[in-house]
């Protein structure tokens, strides 16, 4: 069992898929525009270390517009305009833990905190929707979800949408709270997104472990 992440970035760079996702994303920016930046790509898992996760929310893959992904599922930098699927998570606050208003759709007070906002796919071209899937990125973050399910500590795992829900599988360990809903996107949300009250059931069921989902 690997004991942060920085170990198991080591151990799945070994392995042959991620020679030929690597050769992949290299040619994507010969090209095109490949979002988030490289910097950015690890974003989730350098806020939030291994054992400092306490909530796991997971996404598809990182928005395509300009400017937008910053390596945190749902999440944009401050000044950009908040992406319709993130103010829907918003108005799911507001209704369910009371949270005020946010004027900003970034996340990383959330990662700060132990919510490992993932993706599971991790780049992808500009205003090409889940260009980059299946290239080798869930061999990666499925690896992620495994390893936090063999933590025997208390971890909710938030799984919105088919593709998250999809990941089900992975997560055995009694240990841990899974919460599934649609997808919190305008097509869905008002499918059972909007009322499924995940993140007070989070709260109650970390205890004094509880997050702040007050975006600040």
């Amino acid at each position: 069992m690997v004991n942060s992440w920085e170990e198991l970035i080591l151990q799945e760079t070994k392995k042959p898929y991620w020679d030929k996702l690597a050769t992949f994303i290299q040619e994507e920016e010969k090209h095109f525009f490949v979002f988030p930046p490289r910097s950015y790509r690890f974003m989730a898992l350098e806020l939030t270390p291994l054992d400092k996760v306490k909530v796991v929310i997971l996404g598809q893959d990182p928005y395509p517009g300009y400017g937008q992904a910053n390596g945190l599922a749902f999440s944009v930098n401050r000044g950009i305009e908040i992406p319709r699927s993130l103010q829907n998570i918003f108005q799911e606050m507001i209704n369910d833990v009371h949270i005020p208003v946010p004027h900003h759709g970034d996340l990383s007070c959330l990662a700060r905190q132990g919510v490992l906002l993932l993706n599971t796919v991790l780049s992808v071209r500009e205003g090409a929707p889940l260009s980059h899937a299946d290239k080798g990125w869930e061999h990666f973050t499925d690896e992620v979800i495994k390893t936090l399910n063999e933590q025997n500590r208390k971890i909710v795992f938030m799984l919105w949408g088919n593709k998250a829900i999809a990941k089900k599988h992975l997560l055995t360990n009694p240990n841990h709270l899974i919460l599934t809903a649609p997808h919190p996107s305008p097509l869905s949300a008002s499918r059972g997104f909007f009322g499924c009250r995940h993140f007070s059931q989070a709260n109650a069921f970390l205890g004094d472990q509880a997050i702040d989902w007050r975006i600040i």
